[in-house]
């Protein structure tokens, strides 16, 4: 008797006619409507490009997006959700990670040769993530519409047709020109592609979604794919984690007269921007990201130094905006400052790089705020972490996610306690300067609302809570406004 063949999961992909049209968004929101109705979800993308990355439980990295579209699927996230990820270095540059582990790093034009061949690394993550699952979600990269790239295409249509899954195509409304953007992308696609697309969304819709009536009929009379709803703005999403660094420009001068002002300075290579999010939902604190060209705020109470995917790079960067200076002035009024991973580091005395793990070889002196240095080495640390502070013994879980080692007199008065007895982290003998490698810090509640009753803010937020709440929102509004029985349908191998 042969054996029973095990059935293969359903599977939906969601593209965009471009970037930041809500692709996350919607596949976090779909998961965690379609696990509400009791289905086994997985999300996937197979290429993203992304210095917002997470670290998984089988001891690899993914983009943020998937991590938090995991959580949305209520499932451990894993390195075949996300199989191939690009970490900018450069304008031009990145390191490339392939099922969880870093691979080297690539010019854009030489990996645009390459990526043809990570298909296969693609296609064997996809099926593993089959396995006990009822329907796996998967998001595009960019859009369909760039038919440049299409000859060795891994993210959009490359991907569907040779895995064989369908594709929803999704048009931001909010930035206008929906229309001419689902339209011109039914235009510029082969036959094959266009046959692939089974159907459209809108998104980020204000106001009475029946005055879009007229609008609906003249996409599918121009390109026969039908309609699977129009989704309105959803001021939810602002409480969940964001992917890409264009949403850091809302952030600008936020929240005037609060009770504590932190400022973070925008590096070039900004990476794991997410650690700022539980802050920004707290009553009473401001966070204001500086762009490049304008001064850190002069009443900031605290100044972070934000992880980057180039320390030395983006040290540069720092002292060519005149950052240096304004922390200077910021230290010498009494202010404080906090340095995360590559903020940590950038602190210090000194950073070497004698590899070119992070680019060109060599080192360079450091901020000169914590007695530290730096040696840049080609083993990256990956792994989760849970500890203490050692100021309140207050717990906390986070991830550390970097290339390099820091040592010197100021470990001595460490930051942290790691559960297996390490300390982590440095602080200034004045206490007022203090930086770590531990991303995620203030996810967790308890430290968090000591960090910040020591600044003299109360905290009550609950932030996994409102993630969840925001996370619910979202999935109710899918539920309400697009047609999820006949997304299902569509949903095959």
């Amino acid at each position: 008797m042969a054996p029973e063949t095990k059935a293969r999961p359903r599977a939906l992909m969601i593209q965009g006619t471009g970037s930041d049209v809500g692709k996350s968004l919607l596949v976090a929101a779909l998961a965690r409507a379609f696990s509400n109705r009791g289905l086994a979800v997985r999300p996937f993308k197979p290429q993203n490009m992304s210095n917002n990355a997470a670290v998984t439980a089988d001891g690899g990295e993914i983009g943020r997006a998937q991590a938090l579209q995991a959580r949305a699927a209520r499932v451990a996230p894993s390195v075949h959700m996300n199989p191939v990820l690009l970490k900018p270095q450069s304008d031009t540059g990145a390191q490339v990670v392939v099922q969880g582990r870093m691979t080297g790093t690539a010019q854009a034009a030489d990996y645009q040769q390459r990526r043809g061949t990570l298909l296969p690394a693609v296609l064997d993550s996809f099926q593993r993530l089959g396995d006990g699952a009822d329907l796996i979600l998967v998001e595009g990269a960019g859009s369909p519409a760039e038919v440049n790239l299409r000859a060795r295409d891994i993210a959009n249509m490359g991907f569907a047709l040779a895995a064989g899954v369908p594709v929803i195509l999704a048009g931001d409304i909010d930035r206008g020109g929906v229309i001419a953007s689902l339209v011109g992308t039914h235009a510029v696609l082969d036959a094959a592609d266009r046959a692939a697309i089974r159907g459209f969304i809108i998104n980020k819709f204000r106001g009475d979604i029946r005055l879009f009536d007229d609008g609906l009929a003249e996409i599918v009379r121009r390109t026969g794919w039908p309609g699977f709803g129009v989704l309105p703005f959803l001021p939810a999403a602002a409480r969940l984690p964001a992917e890409d660094a264009v949403v850091l420009d809302h952030w600008r001068d936020a929240g005037r007269g609060h009770r504590l002002r932190i400022a973070v300075p925008m590096l070039s290579r900004i990476a794991n921007f997410d650690d700022f999010d539980p802050l920004r939902l707290e009553q009473g604190v401001a966070v204001t990201m500086v762009p490049p060209g304008r001064a850190l705020p002069g009443d900031a109470d605290l100044v972070i130094l934000p992880g980057t995917k180039a320390t030395m790079a983006d040290l540069a960067f720092l002292r060519a905006q005149g950052w240096d200076v304004d922390l200077c002035a910021h230290i010498r009024r009494g202010g404080r400052v906090l340095g995360i991973c590559g903020g940590y580091q950038m602190l210090g005395r000194r950073i070497a790089d004698p590899g070119g793990i992070e680019g060109p070889a060599g080192s360079v002196d450091g901020l000169g705020w914590l007695e530290v240095d730096t040696m840049l080495t080609g083993a990256k640390t990956l792994q989760a972490v849970a500890g203490t502070d050692l100021s309140g013994g207050h717990g906390f879980t986070g991830y550390e996610m970097h290339v390099g080692l820091t040592d010197g007199p100021a470990r001595e008065r460490p930051l942290l306690r790691l559960a297996d007895g390490r300390p982590e982290g440095a602080v200034s003998a004045d206490g007022r300067i203090a930086g770590c490698y531990i991303h995620g810090l203030f996810a967790a509640d308890s430290f968090r609302r000591h960090f910040l009753a020591g600044h003299g803010v109360t905290s009550a937020l609950s932030y996994g809570q409102a993630v969840e709440a925001a996370l619910d929102a979202c999935a109710a509004a899918v539920e309400t406004h697009l047609d999820l029985d006949g997304l299902l349908s569509v949903a095959s191998f």
